[in-house]
């Protein structure tokens, strides 16, 4: 068993708050070991308290991929972490120097399950059922993200009663949280944790009537 989860140190925001400004390897060589102690360790320590719940979180590498990029800082400017459902549903968290974000949902649907999804956007039955989900998180808190068009996609009307459904092509349930004394301590993981659990009618929605998408993953895009 690992380190116990005890939050991020006020070194972590720091952290990125010096690497926003100096975007380069002497920076991050400089700063390594604030990195492994301030940031990736701690998020190590959450990875492991929740995995009996969500699943293992996956880390993501601090180092940006600039092949097909104008951007050519090396590194990100947040520290990511990711799991799925066994229904296809992720579960993310990020810290980085504007505090931390927490998301759960379907990020980017391919082409299989957009389909699905909006066939149950339409219907009449399951329709509303996502928008009544969706509403009672809205109350909780949370907002809705997801890349959506700008208005309905082709051959769906205009003024159908969720177009603002209907114009998804990912569907999240998240939350930012701005740095405070909480996010220094134990009582960070509840945060996370109470997101992803205000996100469950909506993903339960999602696995229900989108599910994984059958598509081999070099043909999505």
């Amino acid at each position: 068993m690992g380190a116990r989860f005890t939050g991020w140190p006020a070194e972590a925001l720091a952290f990125y708050a010096g690497l926003e400004a100096d975007n380069s390897k002497a920076y991050f060589t400089a700063h390594r070991a604030v990195y492994h102690e301030s940031v990736r360790e701690p998020m190590l320590a959450l990875a492991e308290s929740v995995a009996e719940e969500f699943g293992p979180l996956h880390l993501f590498r601090p180092n940006r991929d600039v092949r097909f990029s104008t951007d050519t800082s090396p590194y990100k400017t947040q520290q990511g972490a990711v799991t799925e459902g066994e229904g296809g549903s992720i579960y993310y968290v990020a810290i980085s120097a504007e505090g931390l974000f927490v998301g759960t949902g379907y990020h980017q649907m391919a082409s299989d399950q957009l389909q699905r999804f909006r066939r149950a956007v339409a219907d009449d039955t399951t329709g509303p059922e996502l928008v009544g989900a969706v509403e009672a998180v809205e109350r909780r808190g949370c907002s809705v993200g997801g890349e959506a068009l700008k208005t309905a996609p082709r051959g769906w009307p205009k003024d159908h009663p969720r177009v603002r459904f209907l114009r998804h092509k990912g569907l999240t349930i998240g939350r930012t949280f701005a740095p405070a004394p909480w996010l220094h301590t134990a009582r960070a993981r509840d945060r996370i944790v109470r997101v992803w659990r205000d996100g469950a009618a909506t993903n339960a929605w999602l696995d229900a009537h989108v599910g994984p998408s059958t598509i081999p993953p070099d043909d999505r895009r």
